[in-house]
């Protein structure tokens, strides 16, 4: 079980629930919610997506409405398990 780190007091709403039940998996060493900008979309629901491989894990991608917001995740996984994690946890899916 990883952890989460919060290190921001802003955070896209839903975000840091969503980012719990990742954390919760075995393999996640931790789960860190970066810089939070503005962009030109607006997506009304909040989708989570992997973007790159960094040394440690990945680099994902939070966005809701006008806001995005970056997510680090520390874990050996591959990016196919990553997506099928965000997949299952998503609290958000009907």
């Amino acid at each position: 079980m990883g952890r989460l780190v919060q290190n921001h007091s802003t955070n896209i709403e839903g975000l840091i629930k969503w980012l719990k039940k990742i954390a919760e998996i075995k393999e996640v060493k931790t789960v860190t919610p970066a810089s939070l900008s503005k962009t030109k979309g607006k997506g009304e629901k909040l989708i989570l997506k992997v973007t790159i491989k960094t040394k440690e894990g990945y680099k994902l991608l939070a966005r809701k409405g006008k806001l995005v917001q970056e997510v680090f995740l520390v874990t050996n996984l591959v990016e196919a398990e990553i997506k099928e994690i965000i997949k299952n946890t998503n609290p958000f899916a009907s």
